[in-house]
């Protein structure tokens, strides 16, 4: 392994799982440590660095849900959520709230080494992407800092700050349907009346913005059933 690893934080309230998930990844070669809390885990970062936060939804105290959404506030970290929780609601949530990945328990811990090891690649590379270059495997990327949609040739596209959220949701998840009422509830904190208008509008802007560029907007509408974002999408 490279001396290049990351270094990696993890949440977790089982104490035999953070033994293990620590004693694995320094076998790996990344510096890693553990909280059992979210409380013990914002007191110790302040001394102790972190490039990458492995979270657990169901903490003791502050919820992985909370988590998620201030160390997105912070920034500049990776995010993976591990949870036993896998409905596509928590999913669909866990990555508005900023996650980078959700994965769902148990996990297999060769594949968890690997995706560490992807999200690191792929936020070292951030810079040199903001300028993409023709990409011939005809993969989308997604500059969530930045909120730019980058299409696998042509103009980037700048995105607000729902229009993001929307394609993070719809292209982390892409080849599947997802319901606009799953869209819905996650992108508008679970409104008791919902608005599906408020959806089409996000996808009509979008779809216009990608039109001026002379794009096609790689998300189309499944008649009765939602929407799916076609394609291979990479977020940073």
């Amino acid at each position: 392994m490279q001396n290049n690893q990351p270094k990696v934080a993890i949440i977790e309230d089982n104490a035999d799982l953070r033994e293990e998930l620590i004693f694995f990844l320094q076998h790996k070669k990344f510096a890693v440590w553990g909280a059992e809390s979210a409380e013990i885990f914002w007191k110790q970062l302040h001394g102790t660095p972190t490039d990458i936060v492995l979270v657990d939804l169901g903490l003791p105290g502050e919820d992985g849900f909370s988590v998620v959404e201030h160390l997105n506030k912070v920034g500049g970290l990776g995010i993976i959520i591990i949870s036993a929780r896998g409905q596509q609601q928590e999913r669909l949530q866990g990555l508005s709230l900023g996650a980078d990945l959700f994965l769902v328990k148990p996990v297999n811990f060769a594949e968890l080494a690997e995706a560490i090891g992807a999200l690191w690649q792929r936020r070292n590379q951030h810079h040199a992407l903001l300028l993409p270059q023709s990409d011939n495997t005809g993969c989308w990327q997604l500059l969530r800092t930045e909120q730019i949609l980058c299409p696998p040739s042509g103009e980037p596209i700048k995105l607000s700050a729902k229009e993001c959220a929307f394609i993070h949701a719809l292209g982390h998840q892409a080849n599947e349907v997802i319901s606009r009422e799953e869209l819905h509830d996650v992108m508008f904190e679970y409104e008791k009346i919902p608005d599906l208008h408020r959806i089409d509008v996000i996808l009509n802007r979008l779809r216009n913005k990608a039109k001026n560029k002379d794009l096609a907007l790689p998300v189309r509408s499944v008649f009765g059933k939602g929407l799916v974002f076609k394609g291979k999408l990479v977020t940073i």
